[in-house]
């Protein structure tokens, strides 16, 4: 939590300095049963709320915070959410008051709370993204190392081998024909993108499916060019049937 708010915290243009601050967790994520908290104490005592931790603009900041969300939903391990930073209040937590859920007029905040359900909505019915959260076997990066696209991809998988593709980009640009390693050739269908304008992105997107071509790249034996959209996450899987 410590070193991803740390990340998070710094400009895009910066974050290329402190990549492996935001890998480091997997290096330890199989040692343990870890939750994963964006906790009440990162709310109070005078730290601000979440959102207002992300640099940038109001359009910015609910996309680093939609970004930040998707990371938190798809890294091995289980979320701890607190009351109001599914839907980005600005002001720092209080007991003594209400939620500012007059937020939800502004269109950028329904859209987090709507990506929030729709979050949970995909990990509920996604057994990649729980099933092995503390089995090394569960995960395998795809790009570690990108500092300079400010990129993280990887593999989650479940006990009957299916898998899923998470990319996520903080970056404040977007990345045309990014070239994504992938385990099989063929279609992978993109299930969900933060930067949808549902959610009060930009709407950068790959049009729902992505085709991948039979070509080895860094032990992959397929490659698909991606659009991954600025300040967001996009989550790809295997056609069913």
């Amino acid at each position: 939590m410590n070193d991803t708010l740390r990340y998070m915290g710094e400009e895009p243009v910066h974050r290329s300095y402190h990549h492996h601050t935001v890998t480091f967790s997997l290096m330890y994520a199989f040692s343990e049963h870890f939750m994963l908290p964006l906790s009440h104490d990162e709310v109070v005592h005078g730290k601000g709320s979440l959102v207002d931790r992300m640099p940038g603009d109001h359009w910015q900041k609910m996309a680093g915070l939609r970004a930040l969300l998707a990371y938190q939903w798809t890294h091995p391990g289980k979320q701890l959410l607190f009351m109001g930073c599914e839907f980005g209040q600005y002001a720092e937590w209080s007991e003594g008051r209400s939620l500012d859920w007059w937020h939800l007029e502004d269109r950028l905040h329904e859209g987090v709370r709507r990506m929030v359900g729709d979050l949970n909505r995909l990990y509920r019915d996604t057994p990649p993204l729980f099933e092995r959260d503390s089995d090394p076997g569960g995960f395998r990066w795809i790009e570690a190392d990108d500092a300079k696209h400010n990129v993280l991809a990887f593999l989650r998988g479940d006990e009957s081998g299916e898998q899923v593709a998470v990319v996520v980009n903080f970056a404040g640009v977007p990345h045309e024909n990014y070239t994504l390693p992938l385990p099989h050739p063929g279609a992978w269908d993109e299930v969900f993108n933060t930067d949808a304008e549902a959610y009060g992105g930009s709407g950068v997107g790959n049009l729902g499916r992505v085709e991948a071509v039979a070509r080895e790249r860094h032990g992959f034996p397929a490659v698909a060019q991606l659009r991954v959209p600025p300040l967001g996450a996009v989550i790809l899987r295997r056609p069913r049937g």
